[in-house]
């Protein structure tokens, strides 16, 4: 496969994750009705995606890497696991109890940028000119598409941003370190253990969250905590890790740009949310920043 396709694909694999990723914003909003915490959707989303994670991890561990991983590396998959899909998840939850949802997702999308600059920091890696103008339209139709949605009101506003900046500042940690670990490890082996990890985080922090029961609700939170596992979980986040690795971080930074709007479109099909004409203007842009990645070869 020459290079262009391959970046190509890896464009298609990271829009098919993120687009999954997108619709577990619609199942808790769905398990929401049913009168569940946060904490225990979030539970009930690691405790499904346990044993997948766990499988694929004992039957990859025996498969040889080209590059030769040392005590280090794991160290820093602990740490990304722990930084990524847990405290990223953790403080998004957080951000979400002072802030609307429309307002938290135009914050939580600062991590494109937080990803490049980090790229330029930690591994000098430069920024050209084609990032910067998908990233300036992937921004932009973002604010375009919720523009109507957002209203700032009371003080605990500043308070919820602030979280919500963590959760974006921490999710592009993960990123960048994804970029950098996968070559180590490989898709399957990184995502495995980075993801156990975050499990394991889970389990830890909902055993002293004295507030929550796993037991007792409704039977549909725990379908929908299977389908969020399964299809908004352990499937994109190999989808991601293998898209990160065709298409570089920081490319795939501004590919997830289309996270937004595909949440936009799936609330409407399923939660009878209105799609208003700003949206769907807001949805263009970005679809047009997401081409203008897919035109630029892969430089490494």
């Amino acid at each position: 496969m020459n290079v262009t396709k391959s970046f190509i694909y890896g464009v298609l694999i990271g829009v098919l994750g993120i687009v999954l990723f997108s619709s577990k914003a619609v199942m808790v909003k769905l398990a929401y009705n049913y009168n569940v915490d946060a904490i225990s959707i979030l539970l009930l989303r690691m405790l499904f995606s346990f044993p997948f994670y766990l499988i694929i991890a004992l039957s990859s561990r025996k498969k040889n890497s080209s590059v030769k991983t040392t005590k280090n590396d794991f160290l820093w998959v602990l740490f990304f696991g722990f930084v990524g899909y847990y405290l990223a998840s953790y403080f998004d939850f957080v951000g979400l109890t002072y802030i609307k949802a429309s307002l938290e997702r135009i914050i939580l999308f600062l991590y494109p940028t937080i990803v490049l600059i980090f790229n330029k920091i930690f591994l000098k890696k430069k920024i050209n000119k084609l990032q910067i103008g998908a990233i300036i339209l992937t921004y932009l139709g973002i604010i375009i598409a919720f523009w109507d949605e957002v209203a700032i009101s009371g003080t605990n506003t500043y308070l919820g941003g602030f979280f919500i900046l963590l959760s974006a500042i921490t999710y592009a940690s993960y990123l960048v370190g994804s970029g950098w670990l996968i070559p180590k490890f490989g898709v399957i082996k990184f995502t495995s253990y980075a993801m156990l990890v975050s499990c394991f985080c889970v389990f830890v922090h909902f055993n002293f969250s004295v507030e929550s029961s796993i037991f007792g609700h409704a039977i549909e939170v725990y379908i929908l905590g299977f389908l969020i596992a399964v299809f908004a979980t352990v499937i994109p986040s190999y989808l991601v890790s293998m898209s990160i690795k065709m298409i570089n971080s920081s490319n795939f930074a501004i590919v997830a740009g289309v996270g937004p709007i595909s949440t936009i479109i799936l609330a409407t099909i399923f939660l009878d949310e209105y799609l208003t004409t700003l949206q769907l203007i807001g949805a263009f842009v970005v679809i047009i920043g997401i081409l203008l990645v897919s035109l630029k070869k892969e430089n490494s």
